[in-house]
């Protein structure tokens, strides 16, 4: 019998397909937080590849749970409001009449177009806000600026998580889309609670396998601003020294990946949300890209 000599040109197909297979085994079933922000949020093309992202992790066998924010379409809706945006220790200053819009924002535009990118693909997003069921509780966050607490209006502390409906969610395979809204322990308004920090606490609340945080960089770097070279992967206890020198757009990030991992959360990542794919690359190629925090007693590569 011949030998084909015929080139199979799908052959490196299947070659990144079984490279996948080892990542695939391991974070079968298991729950995956991610946060989306930064221009793959902005960018059309990027927007959709990050729904088809979301979907392949969820027909693979993963469990995807999608946090957001909405920096720049808020600031763009203050201003047709007639708002300003105001922000002090790196946090949006929000009145009651912006608390409305940020409301609006989140809910009823960034949350909608995202389930409906990831709906194009079967019926499988389903949207709600911190406010849904308990999810997310706050309380007013008083910041210390000068050493004094100022208040910066309806911005909110995380004070408890409740699983329940996103549990529910994805028992019945669904992809939940959690927006940065939560409701008041102590009055009947809502507060806007940054979006890094939900995802970090929803992370850590559902037991997640993995938290990952779409940025604007390609991860933490080694010694910005004299350097471009990426810290692959680090211990909590080497990110806790680190935080200090970081930039303020970084600290929420890195704060919450460092909560992450400190409450049983396997491993966070900060990944370039400017690259197309970049979810898939982090969780099914042996590289990996962007920066990996493990926590202190572990041992071996994570990836």
């Amino acid at each position: 019998m011949s030998t084909p000599t015929r080139k199979h040109t799908a052959l490196p197909k299947a070659q990144i397909l079984i490279e996948a297979l080892p990542w695939l085994v391991r974070h079968n079933g298991k729950t995956v937080v991610i946060k989306f922000g930064g221009n793959a949020m902005v960018d059309e093309d990027l927007k959709a590849a990050f729904a088809q992202d979301i979907v392949f992790l969820h027909q693979a066998g993963l469990k995807p749970v999608v946090v957001h924010g909405g920096g720049p379409q808020i600031s763009a809706a203050l201003d047709r409001h007639g708002i300003v945006s105001e922000f002090r220790a790196g946090l949006r200053v929000t009145t009651e009449d912006a608390m409305d819009v940020v409301r609006m924002v989140l809910a009823g535009q960034v949350q909608r177009e995202l389930v409906g990118l990831l709906n194009r693909h079967g019926p499988l997003a389903v949207g709600l806000t911190g406010e849904d069921a308990h999810t997310i509780t706050a309380v007013r966050h008083r910041p210390e600026i000068d050493g004094e607490r100022v208040d910066i209006g309806r911005v909110g502390e995380i004070t408890d998580i409740d699983t329940g409906a996103i549990e529910a969610l994805l028992a019945d395979g669904r992809i939940p889309v959690v927006s940065s809204i939560a409701r008041s322990q102590d009055d009947h308004h809502v507060y806007n609670v940054n979006a890094d920090t939900a995802a970090a606490a929803l992370a850590a609340a559902l037991g997640a396998e993995t938290l990952m945080v779409l940025t604007d960089v390609e991860g933490l770097y080694e010694d910005w601003p004299h350097s471009d070279e990426v810290i692959s992967r680090l211990t909590a206890s080497q990110l806790e020294k680190l935080l200090p020198e970081l930039s303020s757009g970084m600290v929420p990030k890195m704060e919450g990946c460092l909560h992450a991992v400190r409450n049983g959360v396997t491993t966070a990542r900060v990944i370039d949300g400017r690259v197309q794919h970049s979810i898939l690359l982090e969780i099914f190629t042996d590289e990996g890209i962007g920066t990996m925090v493990v926590p202190d007693e572990s041992e071996g590569d994570q990836s």
